[in-house]
């Protein structure tokens, strides 16, 4: 398993690469008469800064790690359920737009939900895995993250109805901390994950690691969330709490930014507890934990229809994976 140092040197030639790729790619764009981006082989592209990846992380309010000390996990049924009708809104969004998206769901959503994770199947949007549990990587051993993900994958995959390719750890956990995840993740099947938020952050991050995909192992890729630079630091805008955080101007510009700076696939993260300010609130939480959860919540659903609108957004398997590989 490659160390973090390998890590960053085998981003640093991909980047080189990915830069070759996009400099070839604009000269094919420049040669085409409808201004689509062509492949040596003609075949017709979406240009390489306009792809953008829909991604959500179905869980229940109750279920995020900001709650772990207070949601007790053999308690969970007897939380009110919320993630049915609030994955339907995003279902109604995504259909309303045309889009196709990517949700990393977990294991015990689709052991109680199971319809939930049909439709969602039925609808054309990729099924991957979140975890069974949403436990952290790094609080579990090596066999425990082995046994959890592969329960999950089986859990998906049996319900769905649709081979399971992709991970996202809870809280992107996997770090240099957990230097077996992508070991473990080849050995039960996956092609890659979404487990890693280059950024400084209180309860995640990994603002060392690369900020576009690499390949973690020889079989397993890693596609981080998307980050802005500035200054040499790394801004998060990939969604999440900072999508409800920023001013919907400053959102925009930064995605702008981002495509024109990076030249990569933009990846975008939400859950559908966001779309809810009226979710139950049954715990006792520090200020900075209800800020963090409760903020903006309202605005939500405007603010992400508003943003489907805006960019061209696939599934995760559509951009990274090859087509023989697609579930």
């Amino acid at each position: 398993m490659m160390n973090l140092s390998e890590l960053a040197q085998e981003h640093s030639a991909r980047e080189r690469s990915a830069q070759e790729r996009a400099s070839q790619e604009q000269t094919l764009q420049d040669r085409s008469e409808s201004g689509d981006t062509l492949t040596a082989e003609g075949e017709r592209l979406l240009p390489l800064a306009n792809m953008c990846a829909m991604t959500v992380d179905l869980e229940d309010y109750f279920q995020v790690s900001a709650f772990e000390s207070f949601s007790d996990r053999e308690q969970w049924q007897q939380f009110e359920c919320r993630v049915e009708a609030n994955t339907e809104k995003l279902l109604n969004l995504f259909e309303q737009h045309q889009i196709h998206a990517t949700f990393f769901v977990l294991g015990w959503i689709a052991e109680h939900y199971p319809q939930l994770i049909k439709s969602i199947a039925k609808a054309g949007h990729e099924i991957a895995s979140h975890g069974y549990d949403h436990q952290r990587v790094h609080h579990l051993s090596r066999q425990g993250f082995a046994a959890d993900i592969r329960r999950s994958k089986a859990l998906l995959e049996d319900t769905g109805g649709v081979a399971v390719q992709g991970y996202r750890a809870p809280s992107f956990s996997i770090s240099e901390r957990t230097p077996w995840a992508y070991d473990e993740l080849a050995n039960a099947g996956y092609r890659y994950s979404s487990s890693v938020y280059p950024v400084k952050h209180d309860h995640y991050g990994s603002p060392l690691l690369p900020r576009f995909a690499f390949l973690a192992h020889p079989d397993v890729l890693e596609v981080p969330i998307s980050t802005l630079q500035l200054m040499g630091k790394n801004f998060p805008i990939g969604g999440g709490g900072y999508f409800r955080l920023y001013p919907e101007t400053l959102m925009q510009w930064a995605l702008r930014r981002f495509h024109r700076q990076a030249q990569q696939p933009y990846i975008f993260y939400i859950h559908p507890w966001e779309l809810d300010p009226k979710q139950p609130r049954p715990f006792q939480l520090s200020k900075k934990t209800q800020f963090r959860h409760y903020l903006n919540l309202h605005k939500t659903e405007p603010r992400i229809a508003r943003l489907l609108s805006k960019y061209p957004w696939r599934r995760m398997d559509e951009l990274f994976l090859d087509k023989n590989e697609q579930g």
